[in-house]
C-alpha cells in the first residue's frame, strides 16, 4: 500500500514537541479558517461538537498530544505519529488499539488546494473531531479489528467500505443533507461538490444488501465522487459494525465490481 511521497514527516524533540515552521504554521492557519467558513450549515452535529471539544489552535499546527488528550478522555482513542503513507497491516493494527494515525507533515503551499496523500490537516482536522463520538470511535475501532485479520483481498474490497463512510461519508438528517466524512470535511471544493443536489449519484448505507453494495463500488482518490453513501443518524454505524461484514465481503467478492461510473485514470482529458 505505501508509495514513494515528497513528504516526510517531523520527529519530535525530546520534550515530544514538533517544531513547525512559520510557513507551515501559516499554511495550517490559512486551511482552518478557509474550512470553518466552506463547512458551515454542511457539517453534521456531531462533527462540529467534535471540533469544539478539540479546541484546535487556529494560529499554529497542534501538537498531536493536545489532540490526544482530549481523545482519551472522551472515547479512549488517541493519535500516533507515523510516515507519510503506511501499509494496510500497520494501518488496521493502529486502528485496532484506537490510534489514529497522523502523518506529521502539512502540504506546501503550491498543493493547498489539493492533495492526494494525507497530511496532518487532513487527519486532526477532517477525521479527530468525529473519534470523540462514541458511534464512529467504536465503528472505527471494529474496522481495524476486522482489517487486522483479513487477507489482501479482503482489506482490498474493505477498503471501500472505509472510503464511502469514514472518508466520504452523509448523512441525511432531518435538517438536511450534512457531511461526516472526513475526504469531504477537509477539503473545499468536495465540500461544496458533495452539498450540490445532482452532481452525484447518493444511495443509502443502513442494511446487509447496501453494505454489500459499497463494497462492490470502485472508487478513485484523484477525482470528485461520483456516488456518494448516506447514513440517516451516527447510530446507524453500530448496526453496520454488528454485521459479519467479512461474510459481506465474501458476498461481494462472488459478485464482483460494479461498473465503475468513472472513466481509467489513463484516459481522463488532460
Amino acid at each position: 500500500m505505501a508509495k514513494a511521497t515528497k513528504y516526510v514527516s517531523k520527529d519530535a524533540d525530546d520534550n515530544g514537541i514538533i517544531q513547525w515552521t512559520e510557513q507551515e504554521n501559516k499554511t495550517w492557519k490559512s486551511l482552518f479558517e478557509r474550512q470553518l467558513k466552506c463547512i458551515e450549515g454542511k457539517a453534521c452535529d456531531e462533527f462540529l461538537s467534535g471540533l469544539d471539544q478539540l479546541n484546535l489552535p487556529m494560529d499554529r499546527v497542534p501538537q498531536l498530544e493536545e489532540v490526544s488528550s482530549v481523545l482519551r478522555e472522551s472515547t479512549g482513542w488517541e493519535c500516533y505519529k507515523v510516515p507519510a503513507l503506511i501499509g494496510f497491516g500497520q494501518f488496521f493494527k493502529l486502528l485496532s488499539e484506537k490510534k489514529f494515525p497522523v502523518a506529521t507533515f502539512i502540504r506546501t503551499p503550491d498543493e493547498f488546494d489539493y492533495l492526494q496523500e494525507p497530511d496532518i490537516f487532513h487527519e486532526i482536522f477532517g477525521h479527530c473531531p468525529l473519534l470523540t463520538n462514541p458511534a464512529f470511535a467504536l465503528f472505527t475501532q471494529r474496522y481495524g479489528e476486522i482489517g487486522l485479520n483479513a487477507s489482501k483481498e479482503d482489506r482490498v474490497a474493505l477498503a471501500r467500505l472505509y472510503w464511502f463512510t469514514v472518508e466520504f461519508g452523509l448523512m441525511k438528517t432531518k435538517q438536511g443533507m450534512r457531511i461526516y466524512g472526513g475526504g469531504i470535511l477537509s477539503s473545499p471544493g468536495e465540500t461544496d461538490y458533495a452539498m450540490q443536489e445532482g452532481q452525484a449519484q447518493l444511495k443509502f448505507l443502513t442494511n446487509e444488501e447496501q453494505v454489500v453494495d459499497v463494497l462492490r463500488t470502485p472508487y478513485r482518490i484523484d477525482i470528485m465522487q461520483p456516488i456518494y453513501f448516506m447514513i440517516e443518524k451516527m447510530s446507524d454505524l453500530d448496526a453496520i459494525r454488528a454485521l459479519d461484514l467479512m461474510e459481506l465481503v465474501s458476498q461481494a467478492r462472488a459478485l464482483g465490481l460494479h461498473k465503475p461510473k468513472f472513466p481509467p485514470k489513463e484516459k481522463m482529458a488532460s
